[in-house]
């Protein structure tokens, strides 16, 4: 049975509401996403510098540092996994949470028990519904994060690292988080942070080969005591900055597509309320011309 006019105008009435609110959501996300892309290509020159620095301090040192010592028979392991705060933004959160327990069954098969740490609500909620224990939990800074946010994360992931396994520590350090590729794709990606990987190379030089010579003061050790806290911090902002943009790009994609769709809605309703307008003018002149037609009967009737 066709709606009435009366229905189909507060339904017509409350999609264009609707429609205002996700054309103001998409063009907020628009306005963001500008900002987020350059605090992660400001981000970048530093990351770059400072990650050449831990490698030529560890390649050109012999110290055996515990934040670049490859544990024997791992057992625990730590998973950072950066969502966002608030949603509306499509498949964004659902997409990397899926990439992070998909890490976690790699770890599980692989006999490591996994330890959870959380960015973002949505991750939160996710593991608060399936009643699951967190290690340590951050919100409120998912779309704009800053680099003290990134420093408090490190800081805590290396205290588990160094923290002995039987004491609850872990062996190593996995973050899930989402690349930033274009407008249009976001990939969630996984990087083991702990243990550092430095790659110095796959060919060996040769002998006449003059290597660099490098002079560390007061030594070595203090100075990969001082630089790799800010490596791993350098690369959970790198992260967080990632996935800040491309939260906001999939929440700019989402907020477009239902304002298009309420869009499409409004024109079907529009469609419709004028066919039910239309209906009832026809429904009213048949009844005028019939009770016309009736009193004409019985007025001839009566002569």
């Amino acid at each position: 049975m066709p709606a009435s006019l009366r229905e189909l105008r507060p339904r017509r009435s409350s999609v264009s509401t609707i429609k205002k609110v996700t054309r103001a959501m998409e063009l907020i996300a628009a306005s963001r996403i500008i900002k987020a892309q350059q605090r992660a290509q400001s981000a970048a020159p530093y990351a770059r510098e400072l990650t050449r620095a831990v490698s030529a301090v560890a390649t050109f040192s012999n110290v055996e540092h515990p934040l670049t010592t490859e544990k024997e028979n791992p057992t625990r392991a730590a998973m950072l996994l950066v969502t966002s705060d608030r949603g509306l933004a499509g498949a964004y959160s659902s997409s990397v949470i899926k990439e992070g327990e998909q890490l976690t069954r790699l770890l599980a098969d692989a006999g490591k028990q996994v330890l959870p740490f959380l960015t973002g609500r949505k991750a939160g909620a996710f593991y608060a519904f399936r009643r699951r224990e967190v290690a340590r939990r951050w919100d409120g800074f998912s779309d704009s994060p800053s680099y003290a946010d990134a420093r408090e994360i490190a800081d805590a992931l290396i205290e588990s690292f160094l923290t002995p396994t039987e004491e609850g520590g872990v062996d190593e350090i996995h973050v899930v988080y989402t690349r930033f590729v274009s407008m249009l794709t976001q990939k969630p990606e996984v990087i083991r942070l702990l243990p550092l990987e430095v790659v110095e190379g796959e060919e060996a030089p040769d002998d006449d080969d003059i290597l660099p010579l490098y002079e560390f003061e007061p030594d070595a050790e203090t100075v990969l005591d001082e630089l790799l806290p800010l490596y791993v911090a350098s690369r959970i902002h790198y992260c967080l900055l990632q996935s800040a943009a491309s939260e906001l790009a999939s929440r700019q994609k989402a907020m477009k597509s239902a304002t298009d769709n309420a869009q499409q809605l409004i024109e079907r309703l529009t469609r419709e309320a004028n066919q039910a307008r239309q209906a009832e003018i026809t429904q009213e002149i048949s009844e005028i011309v019939g009770g016309a037609s009736a009193l004409a009967e019985a007025t001839a009737s009566a002569d």
